[in-house]
């Protein structure tokens, strides 16, 4: 049994959430939180820790409907962690000699799965 979380179209460039979702991956739910509060990223810290809290709660949901009366955190395991492009919004900025540069916003879809360390 596993839980999941997305959050899609985050404002941030997969490039660079991909190092912060390598730190997290494998590790336990309470030692990813730490890791996630004290990053040096700090814009995308927030952001992840409400996705895995969000992933956690899932897990607790389906266990609480399958009979299993609490949850430890220590004991659940971030299985997957990645991040996929999403859209890319795409802006014109003048330039010099009435030329055009393309700007692009680019988007992340982030997926966090979390499960027991029995299971892993």
């Amino acid at each position: 049994m596993t839980g999941r979380a997305y959050i899609r179209n985050l404002k941030a460039s997969p490039k660079k959430l991909k190092p912060v979702l390598d730190l997290i991956r494998g590790k336990s739910v309470t030692e990813a939180e730490a890791i996630l509060k004290f990053n040096r990223k700090r814009k995308f810290g927030p952001l992840l820790l409400r996705v895995l809290r969000s992933a956690v709660a899932s897990y607790e949901d389906k266990a609480r409907r399958a009979g299993e009366l609490a949850v430890d955190h220590d004991d659940l395991v971030i299985r997957t962690a990645k991040v996929d492009k999403g859209i890319t919004l795409k802006r014109i900025r003048p330039a010099w000699r009435g030329r055009a540069v393309l700007i692009r916003k680019r988007r992340a879809h982030v997926l966090i799965e979390v499960e027991p360390k029995e299971e892993v």
